[in-house]
């Protein structure tokens, strides 16, 4: 239901799906027979007044429409004073407007039967994402890499020794509503103090609740309940993950912040230590999952770190889910430089030792004719589309505008135009088996 939808705030609670007026009917018979119980053990013999009542008024007004408007008049009141009870209570603990209360009950109810969606990453490509698929589905878990080493994440790091919790804040404050101020205050930065600066309140919150809860799981399940989030956050392990890059001329760079710095192309990427061992809940989740998205991010740094962890790669291999890539539409300086859609496959594809973990690629078909002189500067130019080499590996090619509209020249991916267009190809590809 959307936010515009104007609906008459009476006949909103007609609306299918919201499981509401099934218990109508229970009420107002239980109601009935209370009362008719009552009156019959006070000897008020109901059914003989009634019964008089009727006969009396028959001889003025024929029975059926006597009949009628009794039931009209009883079933409104009943339903009027139904509905303004339990908006009052409703109002307590979610002091919204009536269309608000309708909106949110019936997104609840119809988004709680979407498919199961498992989208995995990190970095701002995983929280974009997320943010359109949380439209689709409550059933969605995002599954974050933890091998950030710079910024916040990096001191705290460093510092305190918890795993980098920037992505996964991200991500939770994603699937959160972007307007409630909790989540503002959660995505805070100061930009000042002793200390503080550089530093969100968020990844300080999950520091702090990871000391107390004793690890980074317990700290996100408690952050995610004070936030009220749509689905869940894991991180993919929690070992001491850190990345690891040989270079084509021979060099070994340490840490996901230097990886991009180094300059040079990148052979392969490993992690320290080599056997990270996942999440139970993580390979659950793949495990029980309709759709999987990989996606999209920085593909050395965000997007396969997660396939490092053999038993994730694994999970998706053996999983029945549908399974698709969402490439990134530009390539990323000291990591995709001359990338094509099919190069970023095949990095997945040979780090994560199994070539059927991708049935289908998204890419982005639609650029700005005022693409903005600061990629080139950057050099960064948009990912050539080699649909040839993908169709041989048996994986589809769908390419969709996925970017926002954007005057100044600036590609930012659209997560409406994301998820839509991931929620269609999933709808179609169950189509065509059934």
């Amino acid at each position: 239901m959307s936010k515009n939808i104007k609906i008459p705030k009476i006949a909103g609670w007609l609306i299918p799906g919201l499981e509401v007026k099934r218990w109508f009917g229970l009420v107002f018979i239980g109601l009935f027979l209370v009362v008719l119980g009552f009156m019959m053990a006070s000897d008020m013999r109901p059914l003989s007044v009634a019964i008089e009542w009727i006969r009396h008024m028959a001889m003025i007004v024929p029975t059926g429409a006597i009949g009628a408007m009794i039931m009209i008049i009883g079933f409104g009141l009943f339903f009027l004073g139904w509905q303004k009870s339990n908006i009052s209570v409703l109002k307590v603990s979610n002091p919204q407007s009536n269309d608000d209360i309708l909106e949110t009950l019936y997104r609840k109810r119809k988004l709680n039967r979407g498919p199961k969606i498992v989208a995995i990453g990190g970095g701002t490509g995983l929280s974009m994402l997320l943010k359109g698929i949380k439209k689709i589905t409550n059933n969605v878990t995002a599954v974050v890499t933890v091998g950030d080493d710079g910024g916040s994440s990096g001191r705290l790091r460093e510092e305190i020794g918890v795993l980098p919790p920037g992505d996964i804040r991200n991500c939770i404050a994603a699937l959160a509503d972007d307007e409630d101020l909790i989540t503002k205050l959660f995505q805070y930065r100061f930009k000042k103090g002793e200390g503080l600066e550089g530093h969100s309140f968020g990844n300080l919150f999950l520091t702090a609740l990871c000391a107390i809860t004793g690890n980074m799981y317990k700290a996100v399940q408690a952050s995610s309940n004070v936030l009220s989030i749509r689905g869940r956050v894991l991180p993919s392990t929690l070992d001491d993950m850190k990345l690891v890059a040989e270079m084509e001329d021979g060099r070994i760079i340490k840490g996901e912040s230097n990886i991009p710095e180094s300059g040079g192309k990148i052979k392969r990427l490993f992690s320290d230590p080599v056997d990270c061992k996942a999440l139970d809940d993580v390979l659950k989740a793949i495990k029980d999952a309709d759709l999987i998205i990989l996606g999209p991010g920085s593909l050395y740094t965000s997007v396969i770190p997660n396939l490092l962890i053999k038993e994730i790669s694994q999970a998706i291999s053996d999983s029945n889910a549908k399974k698709i890539y969402v490439c990134n539409v530009m390539t990323q300086p000291g990591e995709t430089d001359g990338y094509s859609v099919f190069n970023h496959i095949n990095a997945i594809l040979s780090h994560a030792g199994h070539q059927n973990i991708i049935d289908a690629v998204l890419v982005n078909d639609k650029m700005p004719e005022n693409l903005a002189e600061k990629y080139e500067l950057a050099g960064s130019y948009p990912v050539l589309l080699d649909e040839e080499p993908s169709r041989k590996k048996g994986i589809q090619v769908v390419s969709k505008k996925l970017i926002e509209e954007s005057k100044d020249g600036l590609v930012r991916h659209s997560s409406n135009r994301v998820a839509r267009a991931i929620y269609y190809w999933y709808r179609k590809s169950n189509k065509k088996e059934d």
